[in-house]
């Protein structure tokens, strides 16, 4: 067996010490929680007959005489949202796979699943981040009626699965198994897309040919092909074991994606505590498994949105971590994968070249991975992961996959990396600290100095690029983009705009504590500036003309501003948001910082 590396251990070590009061108050409750027997045995006649009161017959029998287990389905199914549109035949196909081991299954309960390709640069992004704490929250209401001894959950997008597993987690006594739907088959490259955008950007194509080239690339059903927020998602419950090995990115519609759902079903059941193989998800997400997903973020240059949402989901199963533990990580975890935004390719040629198996069997052969874990797939460890699934006539199986990329432009070795080093990078100083994700940028750019332009709003960005304004070496800092200030919207309207200045051979950056798309591209970019401007954040003190140096390299933020000046300096002072929902200002008013997850259910966990 290969050792491991002597930091991930460290790291490993480094949190599990730090969590073990929470840790073990989450476990203590956990378990406590638990029944040896069905869950709705607790339960009252009338309590169990409101439950099954719409149940077919033969149903009803199996839940009247409390001995089989009952699945809770936990769905996001809206047919807006290209990814979660083939949700809707998910329901049956569950139940079916239910009743064939002489079980059940019920829709627990739905939760919202925006998207944010459609709310970029609307006022409902400033709801996006939130909504995953809205989901958490739904996701337990859902499996609050002790009526279920296991749930699989549906989601696959931006907030989506990381609110689903935060909602599990407060209900952990329980197994729950992470079931996607796959990507949309391959469209227009997302490199042309991208092209366009620019074009558009300098109007040299009208709306009419944009809205060609989006529609050409966001085709059909499924998730978008680059690998944003959606994907690295798909990417994550895989390395943490929650999925079914294999299971992230078959294509939606196709026999195999059915017998992956069935057998996510029927895997769920045997997990529950009615049967011998007990394995709640409070035992599969413990700090190895955190660590394990915060190694795939790193390799596959996944999205900068996971170093908040994993700090959330870490939380909520009592595990504490921070950026320190990821950037300490991307010093030995080289990046093995080029995926559009870092590459040309998508994540159909992904999956193909070798996929999550092959980059699980690469990391775990170089002791990058811990094996040691519990999966949902059993206590083999994740060794089980580099298995892929196939359909032996109509019957779903495993074989071995790969043990070389079959194109070495897209999966690449430790050895021979596209990167000596992980994705995504701190970077800290006197205007706070911050996430770069590196995995797209280019050698020449991560390091600039350059006078700071202050904005308030990507809008305002917008408009001064249109006026010819930005022509320039210059660092965009675009302040007060929180999530106390305003949720903390995605500004990936930026991308194709400081795209077209770096092209044209400017020196530009950005620096906000907000945050950017999850498919962040070849501009430097320092996001999610901690502590946020309306907290006392020093990027509030920043000034048009200020020269600032972002050195990815070093790892430095920095105003190079006289020290006696820069804290004598005053804040800002705060603008004035109009917000699209005043039922979020308690999510706002309750938020903690991006480092610590940007939970607005509780502040201290």
């Amino acid at each position: 067996m290969t050792s491991k590396h002597a930091t991930l251990l460290d790291v490993t070590r480094r949190i599990t010490e730090r969590s073990r009061p929470g840790r073990e108050r989450y476990l203590e409750k956990m378990a406590q929680l638990g029944s040896k027997g069905p869950q709705r045995g607790r339960l009252s006649c009338t309590n169990i007959a409101h439950a099954v009161a719409a149940s077919p017959a033969n149903d009803k029998l199996v839940l009247h005489a409390e001995r089989q287990p009952n699945l809770g389905i936990v769905t996001s199914y809206n047919d807006m949202l290209s990814a979660h549109q083939p949700f809707a035949t998910f329901p049956e196909l569950i139940k079916d796979a239910a009743r064939s081991v002489n079980a059940t299954a019920q829709v627990a309960g739905g939760t919202p699943a925006m998207c944010d390709g459609v709310t970029q640069g609307q006022p409902g992004m400033e709801l996006s981040l939130f909504s995953r704490d809205v989901i958490a929250l739904s996701t337990a209401v859902a499996l609050s009626h002790d009526m279920f001894d296991a749930s699989v959950c549906l989601g696959i997008c931006d907030k989506i699965v990381p609110g689903l597993l935060m909602g599990a987690l407060s209900y952990g006594y329980l197994p729950s198994v992470f079931v996607p739907a796959g990507p949309m088959t391959t469209g227009m490259p997302n490199s042309d897309k991208a092209k366009n955008r620019q074009l558009y950007a300098q109007g040299k194509i009208d709306r009419q040919a944009l809205l060609e080239s989006e529609s050409a690339s966001y085709h059909s059903a499924g998730t978008c092909t680059f690998y944003g927020t959606a994907n690295s998602n798909q990417m994550l419950m895989e390395i943490m074991g929650l999925h079914l090995p294999g299971a992230a990115f078959i294509n939606p519609g196709t026999p195999l994606r059915d017998a992956l759902t069935q057998a996510a079903s029927i895997r769920a059941l045997e997990l529950a505590a009615t049967g011998n193989q007990y394995t709640p998800v409070s035992q599969i997400v413990d700090e190895k498994c955190i660590v394990n997903g915060l190694v795939g973020l790193l390799a596959t240059g996944g999205s900068s949105n996971h170093t908040i949402h994993m700090n959330a989901i870490a939380r909520c199963a009592g595990i504490t971590i921070d950026w320190d533990d990821l950037n300490e990580l991307n010093d030995i975890v080289p990046l093995i994968c080029h995926i559009y935004p870092s590459g040309k390719a998508d994540v159909n040629q992904f999956h193909a070249a070798g996929g999550m198996g092959l980059v699980i069997k690469e990391l775990l052969k170089n002791g990058l991975l811990h094996d040691d874990v519990n999966t949902v797939a059993g206590k083999n460890g994740l060794s089980e992961y580099t298995k892929e699934p196939w359909l032996d006539g109509d019957k779903l199986a495993w074989r071995e996959g790969t043990d070389s990329a079959i194109d070495a432009t897209i999966i690449s070795t430790v050895k021979k990396p596209f990167a000596k080093t992980g994705g995504t990078k701190l970077v800290d100083g006197n205007m706070g600290r911050a996430i770069v994700k590196t995995a797209a940028i280019a050698d020449e750019h991560f390091v600039i100095e350059a006078p700071a332009v202050v904005f308030h709003t990507q809008a305002a960005v917008k408009e001064a690029f249109d006026n010819d304004e930005l022509n320039r070496d210059f660092v965009a800092v675009v302040k007060q983009q929180g999530p106390s200030a305003n949720g903390m919207p995605e500004l990936h309207k930026l991308t194709p705009v400081l795209g077209v200045l770096l092209d044209q051979g400017f020196k530009v950056a950005l620096v906000t504590d907000g945050r950017m798309s999850g498919a962040s591209g070849k501009v430097p970019a320092a996001i999610h500036v901690s502590p946020e401007c309306l907290n006392g954040g020093p990027l509030g003190k920043v000034r048009d003309g200020d020269i600032i140096k972002l050195d990815v390299n070093a790892g430095t933020l920095q105003a190079i501003v006289d020290d006696a000046q820069w804290q004598a300096r005053e804040q800002s002072a705060p603008q004035e948001n109009s917000h699209e929902n005043p039922l979020f200002e308690l999510f706002r008013s309750q938020v903690s910082s991006a480092e610590t997850g940007a939970i607005s259910l509780y502040k201290t966990l």
